[in-house]
């Protein structure tokens, strides 16, 4: 086969690249993520709700969130609602270091861009103008005061977000000038959402803030992290929007031993897990394989239609499975490893060799990703299925090297569990601490 397809295969598994809600290889995944179902779990409370809703939503990086939200866009949009949806790490907030004031600027800056021909910008101009010498204080503007327009407006905003995540020197500056002034701000903002609002049908605003998600955790010296500051001790301001809105959230947060207060916030977070391809007793769970079978096989028979997966694509049907395994049911590890895979290949079908390749390469992250005392916690779960509620096990939650899986059980209800990434359990350093647990155990 052509290297002109191998390539348009390649570009089909971008790992980076969510897909549009109407694209036809999207696949329905939420059999084999234990009910999971966005319409119904998110959008049905902003669809029913009388009142602006605030809530989150959850899961591991690259499971496919930003994927189920534009389809929740789509679904809103059919419903009636105008949807503001942005991604805020791509222009807006640096995941490495993120505050408050930052995400409120974000939001400021797409809900005046995406509304400015519904309502007034001038709640906002007046708050830029009492602004404006510590703004050109910070060399972040030429503009004179008297030329403050809707386009000047929007235009400041932008360079104020663009400065916070691009310019650290100027960064901490920013915020506080910000801060101070936050409550003006919102109210400045809710002033300009409201007139929106009374100039949209039934007044239906909803506003997704994607890829917060990203943001690092940072432990502070008081045992606090920066996702409590921003999440938690900032929530009053989060929900202050007169509109509803969906925050993407960490998913180390929502299981922290702040979890009770997340929910007293914010209600019952949406948590998107894993696809399922194994069972508890480690037994492959054959609807998970198919799923993601299935995933792969539409992206490939966009340009090889009649195509075998199992014989023309991949040199047999062991190799397609391995290659699922060891993804853990992780969406973007699929895609990556995929991708590396053919790296490998000068010629489909894909062999088992590109596949182990691009396994062992993998494995190689994740083995660097884990400090040598999390090897012992790592094989913990992979015997328990659980995690305790400790600071490690979060971040072995937030890089990966965990992973979390739904199920649905005989009775209906739905059952979480949580394992050791796939990948991870071939390493050496992994085997050798679950065989001394192991010994521990029967002695």
């Amino acid at each position: 086969m052509s290297e002109e397809l191998i390539t348009n295969i390649y570009n089909a598994f971008d790992p980076f690249q969510p897909l549009e809600p109407d694209d036809p290889v999207y696949v329905d995944c939420h059999q084999v993520r234990g009910d999971e179902n966005i319409f119904r779990e998110l959008g049905k409370k902003i669809i029913r709700s009388k009142q602006p809703t605030c809530q989150l939503y959850t899961g591991h990086r690259g499971v496919g969130k930003s994927t189920e939200l534009k389809r929740l866009k789509k679904h809103l949009e059919e419903k009636g609602f105008f949807v503001v949806y942005f991604a805020a790490d791509q222009e807006d907030i640096d995941s490495e270091d993120a505050q408050y004031t930052d995400i409120l600027l974000a939001c400021t800056r797409h809900i005046l861009e995406e509304l400015e021909n519904l309502a007034s910008p001038k709640p906002l101009q007046e708050w830029l103008k009492g602004r404006w010498e510590s703004l050109k204080g910070l060399a972040l503007t030429e503009v004179s005061l008297e030329k403050v327009n809707l386009e000047t407006t929007i235009s400041q905003f932008a360079k104020l977000t663009a400065t916070l995540k691009a310019v650290p020197s100027t960064r901490e500056t920013i915020r506080k000038q910000v801060d101070i002034h936050s409550i003006s701000l919102i109210d400045a903002l809710n002033e300009f959402i409201t007139e929106a609002k009374t100039n949209l049908k039934d007044s239906k605003l909803a506003v997704i803030a994607d890829n917060l998600d990203r943001i690092v955790p940072v432990t502070r010296a008081d045992g606090r992290s920066n996702h409590d500051e921003i999440f938690l001790d900032r929530c009053g301001q989060l929900r202050a929007l007169q509109c509803h809105v969906i925050y993407t959230v960490p998913i180390s947060l929502v299981y922290s031993n702040r979890a009770t207060q997340v929910r007293d916030n914010y209600g019952d977070c949406q948590v998107l897990p894993m696809i399922m391809v194994r069972n508890t007793d480690n037994s492959v769970y054959e609807p998970g394989l198919k799923t993601l079978k299935e995933l792969i096989g539409k992206r490939v028979g966009q340009f090889a239609p009649d195509a075998s997966l199992d014989t023309e694509i991949f040199d047999k049907s062991e190799t397609i499975e391995r290659l699922c395994l060891a993804s853990g049911g992780h969406v973007r590890e699929v895609m990556q490893l995929m991708q590396t895979a053919l790296d490998w290949t000068d010629d489909l079908p894909i062999t088992n060799n590109a596949v182990q390749r691009a396994i062992t390469k993998a494995r190689n992250n994740y083995r660097n990703a884990v400090d040598a005392e999390d090897w012992q916690k790592l094989a913990e779960v992979s015997v328990s299925k659980s995690i305790p509620n400790d600071l490690d096990y979060r971040n072995l939650l937030f890089n990966r090297c965990l992973l979390e899986y739904r199920h649905v059980d005989e009775r209906g209800e739905i059952k979480r569990w949580h394992d050791a990434h796939p990948l991870i359990k071939e390493i050496n350093e992994f085997r050798e601490a679950l065989d001394t647990m192991k010994k521990g155990e029967s002695a």
